[in-house]
């Protein structure tokens, strides 16, 4: 089933537009969506846990929703 923007907002609450699209595009699910939501915010639990690293979808997911450091260059 298609991730929606409805789904996006649900797990990222309000974001850009453009963000929306680029996670649509990437053909992810809803529970990949979720899972890369996860590893951005308790990595180091995850890992404590034993869990597999992310996987392609969840990969791209997490390049996409990663805060940006923007220093100006």
């Amino acid at each position: 089933m298609a991730i929606t923007r409805g789904d996006v907002v649900a797990v990222l609450g309000s974001v850009d537009d453009a963000l929306v699209a680029e996670i649509i595009a990437t053909g992810a699910s809803l529970s990949e969506l979720r899972e890369a939501f996860a590893w951005l915010n308790s990595e180091e639990a995850l890992m404590n846990e034993g869990r597999p690293l992310p996987g392609t979808h969840v990969a791209a997911l997490i390049d996409l929703i990663e805060p940006q450091d923007d220093f100006g260059l």
